[in-house]
């Protein structure tokens, strides 16, 4: 089972040779098609210099997705920000449009506990510090990032670990009003608009907190941090290193995990210290950055 643990870079490097179209991913395809399937909803909590567009579900073209210019260097910002307030619990994010997209420029902070007692009904702090919270926000196991129990919506319900479902898009999951989980539609779309994906990871890490001198451009705001992730048994992995996102789509390591609905895995981005970025898939109980990106 990939990234448990410690075999990741060197399948990083592998996957980086694979594929050579800038406008999809080095891996394996889409678990099912990302078409949203409800009315977006509208966000009072976003304000911005101009109006966001909503974000497309519908497969994207080369010809379709609008290319950003990079905004942000050593010495100058001019990139287009926003500000998102999270009336759960008041705390307030920079966003960033990226193409056509609304993206959160910080990961989530939400301190997220579903109603029951089960371990991968939590978020946590890397380490357990607070710290860290403050720093990198909170890793969230899939059934968490999905709101499996239904709290703010029904578009994830019942996606816990081990068992197979069938989201709704766009899943809000634990995102603020008006926000959800980017799917992997959304993803290619971001990694597209900066110039593709073997030069996305760059471009998108942020310009130092990388150890080895992997840290990025930063060129069009997004600032991703290398988060780390951490596994059942509370091991915390990879601070400085690795930087993973939720993604709200399963994905199948066999046929017969599909014919009797028994699923462990879901689809994750990866940002490493390389300059690609990856659509990989991870074990549903390893906790997780999330992003939203705007309805």
């Amino acid at each position: 089972m990939r990234y448990f643990w410690l075999g990741i870079l060197v399948g990083t490097m592998m996957l980086v040779a694979c594929g050579d179209d800038d406008s999809d991913f080095a891996t394996r395809p889409d678990g099912k098609d990302s078409s949203s399937s409800v009315a977006p909803q509208s966000s009072s909590s976003v304000k911005s210099s101009s109006s966001a567009k909503s974000s497309s579900s519908a497969k994207p073209s080369s010809s379709s997705v609008t290319l950003a210019t990079p905004c942000k260097t050593d010495s100058t910002d001019t990139c287009e920000y926003g500000e998102l307030l999270d009336d759960r619990d008041g705390q307030t994010y920079k966003t960033v449009k990226i193409g056509d997209q609304w993206w959160m420029a910080e990961n989530l902070n939400y301190a997220y506990l579903q109603p029951t007692d089960e371990l991968d009904s939590s978020s946590f702090c890397y380490n357990d510090s607070a710290e860290y919270c403050e720093k990198y926000g909170r890793l969230y196991l899939w059934s968490a990032a999905m709101d499996s129990a239904g709290t703010w919506s029904s578009n994830g319900k019942g996606c816990g670990d081990d068992v197979a479902c069938s989201p709704t898009y766009p899943v809000r999951g634990v995102c603020p009003e008006g926000w959800h989980l980017p799917d992997t539609t959304e993803w290619k779309t971001l990694f597209t608009a900066v110039g593709g994906k073997l030069t996305a990871g760059k471009k998108l890490k942020s310009m130092n907190g990388w150890n080895d001198n992997s840290s990025g451009t930063d060129d069009f705001g997004f600032s991703a941090l290398a988060a780390g992730s951490v596994n059942l048994n509370i091991d915390y992995s990879y601070e400085g290193s690795l930087a993973h996102f939720c993604v709200p789509t399963e994905y199948f390591d066999d046929i017969a995990h599909k014919e009797t609905l028994k699923n462990d895995f879901a689809y994750e981005v990866v940002l490493t210290p390389f300059d690609d970025a990856l659509l990989d898939y991870n074990l549903r109980f390893v906790g997780i950055s999330v992003r939203c990106v705007k309805d």
